[in-house]
């Protein structure tokens, strides 16, 4: 459908649970997603006139994907849309729809990419589902009656995500279960909205992360680029040093070299001391390493004398996201802790 009225709201699709199915409608577990485009999936959602309010509906297949399979020319190739569409006068705000599995990596790239006056003040909303489109109780088209009405709420801004009625802002949703139907949070940043009838309760407001420089990387992705290879590691009983110290000697070898690592530590970011030397060693060598935690809730909290920077609160996902797009603005930037645009 493409109705270009004013006050529009976009709907771009990527695929993922939400235009999933099932070869029966009481599986809810094993089920292939990313199999109905994304105007049939619209025209199966009850009451969706209803809550558009009058205003018109615009709907841009951009990817068919399980997002499990989510890569950053397509984020990149989705924000460029973007960008487009809230470039439009008519445009009230957008709507993605998302597979659950990176959710959190492609909000964190929009908002990243996408901040300020990029948007416009209009709100970019990502939503998802947990079972797929023929589940017997899908819970998809709640969840994109309610990305719609966050959009037409004058409050919203920025990038968002909604599911299960709970609305976190794009760099700090994490995903927290892996079957739920509420299966996303905020961490300690709790959500900052619910939706509950159609209407919008707002209950905490916190300003957008200060993504100013990074931000840059919108003129860089407007050819997909060569993206810095970013690795993400663990830190755990017994983790060595092994891959970290294979990985930078291939590097002289590589057509695509670590430029690169983030690593997901122990606690407060503690790592192996194994681990901890080769990733010393990596550093000395030129390749950016950030620590991030293992743990679901909380920060990396920085200490006096550091040897290797935290990656400034954010989980070991989205920290990759961070670093990729670090590198990708600061091609000439030594090897040291986050910028301030990060923080």
């Amino acid at each position: 459908m493409d109705v270009r009225n004013r006050d529009t709201v976009v709907i771009l699709g990527t695929g993922g649970t939400i235009a999933g199915r099932a070869a029966s409608p009481g599986d809810d577990l094993a089920y292939s997603a990313a199999q109905i485009g994304i105007g049939d999936l619209l025209g199966s959602v009850p009451g969706l006139s209803q809550s558009l309010e009058g205003h018109a509906i615009e709907s841009e297949q951009i990817a068919q994907i399980d997002s499990k399979d989510m890569d950053l020319d397509t984020m990149a190739r989705l924000a460029r849309a973007i960008a487009s569409h809230v470039q439009r006068p008519g445009v009230r705000g957008v709507v993605v729809t998302h597979g659950t599995d990176t959710l959190e990596e492609t909000a964190y790239f929009l908002g990243a990419v996408l901040s300020g006056e990029r948007l416009a003040g209009k709100p970019v909303v990502l939503t998802c589902a947990m079972r797929p489109a023929n589940a017997l109780m899908a819970d998809g088209p709640q969840n994109l009656l309610d990305a719609i009405a966050l959009v037409l709420d004058r409050r919203a801004s920025g990038v968002l995500a909604v599911c299960a009625g709970a609305v976190h802002a794009g760099d700090a949703v994490r995903k927290t279960h892996p079957w739920r139907l509420d299966a996303f949070g905020s961490g300690d940043a709790g959500p900052l909205a619910w939706v509950e009838g159609g209407r919008v309760r707002w209950v905490s407001f916190r300003p957008q992360t200060d993504m100013d420089k990074r931000s840059l990387a919108i003129e860089k992705i407007a050819e997909s680029p060569r993206w810095p290879r970013v690795e993400l590691l663990t830190s755990h009983a017994g983790a060595s040093g092994a891959l970290v110290d294979t990985l930078v000697a291939a590097n002289p070898d590589q057509a695509d070299p670590v430029r690169g690592l983030v690593v997901a530590g122990t606690g407060n970011g503690t790592l192996h001391r194994d681990l901890e030397a080769a990733l010393l060693r990596a550093q000395a060598a030129g390749i950016h390493v950030w620590r991030s935690t293992r743990c679901s809730l909380g920060q990396v909290i920085p200490v006096a004398d550091q040897r290797l920077p935290d990656a400034a609160g954010l989980p070991p996902v989205q920290a990759r996201i961070a670093l990729i797009l670090e590198l990708l603005c600061q091609a000439d930037h030594p090897p040291g802790s986050p910028t301030g645009s990060a923080r």
